[in-house]
């Protein structure tokens, strides 16, 4: 079966990493058919039950550092694509995350930063360009009591399209 898995921390903060290097550690892993998409963590790989903590205990030893992992099949990621807010974004980004959260996000909503929570997944709407905003993923993890790893729904898009 085929799984996406967006990965925390790779080419960010200094933790710089080679697209054919994750790639590598993804089929010493034992996946099969794995590719990447955009230098971000974003990996495609087809495998029986793959497990979150595998994958990041893997990670973490191969690169030295945590690697959050999140998983989902391509039907969830087609459901988040195809997720419709009732909103004006100039700007829309997906924070991928290991469970619901049980806290909500109201108290970092200002002018420009709208969240709605659903499933498993975080969307925060900017009603302007992402250097306006006050937000970081750090406050967005210590308010949620959780990691997450933030995609842009282009980015949500493009990798959903493969598998429409």
């Amino acid at each position: 079966m085929k799984y996406v898995a967006f990965l925390r921390a790779i080419n960010v903060g200094g933790h710089v990493v080679k697209m054919d290097q994750l790639r590598k550690l993804f089929e010493a892993m034992g996946f099969s058919n794995v590719e990447t998409v955009i230098a971000s963590g974003n990996v495609i790989f087809d495998a029986r039950n793959p497990s979150e903590s595998k994958i990041e205990s893997a990670l973490q030893k191969a690169l030295g550092y945590e690697v959050r992992t999140f998983l989902r099949t391509p039907d969830e990621l087609a459901k988040v694509a195809e997720t419709k807010l009732d909103s004006d974004a100039a700007v829309l980004y997906v924070g991928f995350l290991a469970e619901a959260p049980k806290r909500d996000l109201k108290s970092l909503e200002t002018a420009t930063d709208k969240f709605q929570i659903i499933g498993r997944e975080l969307y925060w709407v900017l009603s302007t360009k992402f250097s306006d905003s006050k937000i970081s993923g750090a406050l967005l993890e210590k308010t949620l009591g959780q990691k997450t790893t933030l995609r842009n729904i282009t980015t949500v898009h493009r990798i959903a399209a493969k598998y429409a």
